[in-house]
């Protein structure tokens, strides 16, 4: 009964809610890599993944752990935090012979300002090209942390780990 003219089972990860299969064959057919960010309470993640027919392959990633050795001692799930890893991303990319990449939210909602884009901005920065418009991404002030409460202290411990990600 699963498989009739009448019923048809869909993907598993369909079901689960878990992949747009519409959305992925879209950005698949443009032939680019494409930047995967994705985001917890606790953690940004970042990868630039290649098409494959045997599969996908991750040519680079980046994960917003891995700041603690540019000397990061911020939270890992905020703005800054997500530049910063989009950054890295993006120089590891670039090391890798990337040039150009489309985003990939996956089914995140789209909200201008959004830890999403501050990954994609610091991707851009990073030295890969990812199409996108000006207006969705935050504003500088927010990227470097200076609408924290301790503003000033987040604001040069950013520029610090930037410099260092950016060598």
């Amino acid at each position: 009964m699963a498989d009739s003219r009448i019923y048809v089972v869909q993907h598993r990860r369909r079901r689960e809610g878990r992949t747009d299969y519409r959305l992925r064959l879209k950005l698949i057919k443009s032939g680019k890599p494409r930047l995967v960010v994705r985001k917890s309470s606790n953690n940004i993640m970042c990868q630039v993944i290649e098409y494959g027919h045997t599969g996908d392959k991750v040519v680079a990633s980046a994960d917003s752990r891995k700041l603690k050795e540019f000397g990061w001692t911020g939270h890992c799930g905020n703005i800054p935090a997500a530049y910063l890893t989009g950054m890295l991303c993006g120089v590891n990319a670039k090391k890798a012979g990337v040039k150009d990449a489309i985003l990939d939210a996956g089914l995140y909602t789209s909200t201008r300002g959004s830890r999403i884009y501050a990954a994609l901005k610091g991707a851009v920065d990073g030295g890969i090209s990812v199409p996108h418009s000006a207006e969705i991404l935050p504003a500088a002030d927010r990227i470097a942390g200076k609408h924290t409460k301790d503003g000033g202290k987040a604001a040069k411990e950013f520029e610090e780990a930037r410099k260092k990600i950016g060598k």
